[in-house]
């Protein structure tokens, strides 16, 4: 049975479900260049000496440094280099020294650049929905807990000891939650961060979250914000980037997939976890968000 924190930012880590799929550590020296296209999945990177430039696909390039930390949810494709960028004709291809240690530039060239890369999956039905929730990209500087992290993922892909698995995706969901409550709230684009830092709205986010299968209005959470019906409205989709109520279907949609994709319980039992009524009402609810019935998605998630 799935069992979801109340907390709003907890309970979205929790509901994505991360596991690690690739951990390296990547070192270069000289001049080098590492570019991966159509490479979708959630990227991480811990420089840990030296310094390099990450140039994201759709995005201005970053200087990275010493004690930088970079998070992107959803990464189409990247590119990384040396301060100096090689010429053209230089081989672009990393070499593996020793497992999940990856060399980058002339092998005879001192190692002037360390970082830990990792690449990871999350492993719910509804990561697209969630992963609208977060920033595109997280960049940090000097947040030693956060660095800490990083080494400690990669030590334990390396090892093959008991729960290993479990472990792995707890330290992934302290590593999200750390990155993405270390980033500045004002710069953030609409989302849950940027509506958690708005004291006006944190408890409305909290209910929704704690709540789901209670009856929820807006004029019931703009009270208990402090604010008109309609400055609660606005205030909540300018910060969230979606109306209330949009955005509490949304979150009891991405349980309602969880849960029936883990298919112990059945379409009423769902119902009711979600905020629905009856089977039948969280069915049209279901159809007309997801565009297919409860069945007709399990089906399709079980082949």
């Amino acid at each position: 049975m799935l069992d979801t924190p109340p907390d709003p930012l907890s309970s979205v880590v929790t509901l994505l479900k991360p596991s690690v799929s690739i951990s390296k550590m990547v070192e270069g020296g000289g001049q080098w260049l590492v570019e991966r296209r159509d490479m979708a999945s959630p990227f991480y990177c811990a420089v840990v000496e030296g310094q390099c430039d990450l140039t994201v696909k759709g995005r201005d390039t970053l200087g990275l440094r010493a004690g930088d930390f970079v998070l992107i949810p959803h990464m189409q494709g990247f590119t990384m280099t040396s301060a100096v960028p090689p010429p053209p004709h230089v081989p672009r291809r990393p070499l593996e020294t020793v497992p999940g240690r990856f060399r980058l530039g002339k092998p005879e060239a001192p190692v002037d650049m360390r970082a830990l890369v990792g690449h990871c999956r999350f492993d719910t039905p509804a990561s697209d929905l969630l992963v609208s929730l977060l920033p595109d990209l997280i960049h940090v500087s000097g947040q030693d807990r956060l660095i800490a992290l990083v080494p400690t993922i990669h030590e334990e892909t390396r090892a093959n000891r008991p729960g290993r698995e479990m472990v792995l995706e707890r330290l992934l969901e302290v590593l999200l939650i750390e990155a993405l409550r270390s980033g500045p709230a004002g710069a953030l684009p609409p989302g849950l961060l940027r509506g958690l830092s708005d004291p006006k709205l944190a408890g409305a986010l909290q209910q929704i979250h704690a709540e789901m299968g209670s009856a929820l209005s807006v004029e019931a959470m703009a009270r208990a914000a402090g604010l008109s019906r309609s400055g609660f409205f606005e205030r909540f989709r300018k910060q969230l980037g979606r109306a209330p109520m949009e955005y509490a279907t949304d979150w009891r949609m991405a349980v309602a997939k969880t849960l029936l994709k883990q298919g112990n319980l059945t379409n009423s039992e769902i119902a009711q976890r979600v905020g629905y009524g009856s089977a039948s009402a969280f069915g049209l609810a279901f159809t007309r968000h997801e565009g297919l019935s409860p069945g007709a998605f399990t089906k399709m998630s079980d082949g």
